[in-house]
């Protein structure tokens, strides 16, 4: 790697829009401040390192991959509609804006003799998609009008301006709710943090996207998991701890000048509603629930 000392400053497109509230609530638990004023699409982050710029994820990859920016977040979607030439650095699937990958799935009218992909040749078809649509449907020979849909795509067909829509959806509620039903799925999404070839090849700004993707890593992880603490007997030592469905082995250290041992422990966030009643019926006692900020 280069050794660029010319500008120790890693520029970071931050998004702005939907994922905007939440990608800055997950800096802030991995340790960056970042302020956005009003109208202010250049954010101050308590990091002299960084500069920020809030970017909408359709668009970043063009400007991570010009240089203009340095790292910042997109969709696998977007990366490859651009078709822009940017480094992958990591995936991070967003588990409380996005608790799954989202899907672009194809849709048609729900009360249609429409049921595959096949019949929709010579149609009309409405997405934000266009590029990866018309390659979808080229791959599978059939030949079909794509137009580029500014938004409310799902209306698109309803008020019959579109045959078919391609639209990203995660559990595909709303396309029911407008009538439609899917017939297809066009690809799997998710967020990633990318990064100007160039700058992933200088030895300080890679350092800090490496930093920056390891703390988000770690406070995305933590969002499913919480310490559990609590004081156990001697005694009932080993049945307690066998009903630990822990990270790794837990912590455990005597309480000073008594037959008590205080457990420690981190497990998803999912089994604490059954867990805890059982921990109490087996000599757990004083158990002690805390959220964690990142786990590494």
């Amino acid at each position: 790697m280069s050794d660029s000392s010319d500008n120790q400053v890693l520029k970071l497109g931050l998004p702005k829009g939907s994922l905007e509230e939440y990608t800055l609530g997950l800096f802030a638990r991995s340790g960056w401040r970042i302020t956005v004023g009003s109208r202010n699409y250049f954010p101050s982050i308590n990091d002299p390192e960084i500069t920020c710029t809030l970017c909408r994820v359709q668009e970043m990859t063009r400007y991570v991959a010009s240089g203009i920016l340095d790292a910042g977040f997109t969709g696998k979607d977007w990366r490859l509609e651009n078709g822009s030439e940017v480094t992958v650095i990591s995936d991070l699937i967003y588990s409380k804006a996005s608790p799954t990958a989202a899907r672009w799935v194809l849709a048609v009218p729900g009360n249609g003799a429409i049921t595959s992909y096949k019949q929709l040749e010579g149609k009309k078809i409405a997405t934000e998609l266009p590029g990866l649509t018309k390659k979808w449907f080229a791959e599978r020979g059939v030949s079909v009008e794509v137009e580029f849909s500014w938004g409310a795509t799902e209306a698109k067909v309803v008020n019959g301006l579109a045959d078919a829509i391609v639209e990203v959806t995660e559990s595909g509620s709303t396309i029911k709710a407008h009538g439609l039903k899917i017939i297809d799925e066009i690809m799997t999404t998710y967020t990633e943090f990318v990064a100007n070839p160039v700058a992933a090849n200088d030895k300080f700004k890679m350092a800090k996207i490496q930093q920056i993707a390891l703390l988000l890593q770690g406070a995305l992880a933590a969002e499913r998991l919480v310490g559990l603490k609590m004081n156990i007997r001697e005694k009932d030592a080993a049945k307690v701890i066998a009903l630990l469905p822990s990270l790794n082995a837990p912590t455990v250290a005597h309480l000073y000048q008594t037959d008590w041992l205080s457990v420690e422990v981190v497990v998803s966030s999912s089994v604490v509603r059954e867990l805890a009643p059982v921990l109490l019926a087996n000599g757990a006692e004083g158990i002690i629930e805390y959220p964690l900020n990142k786990v590494i």
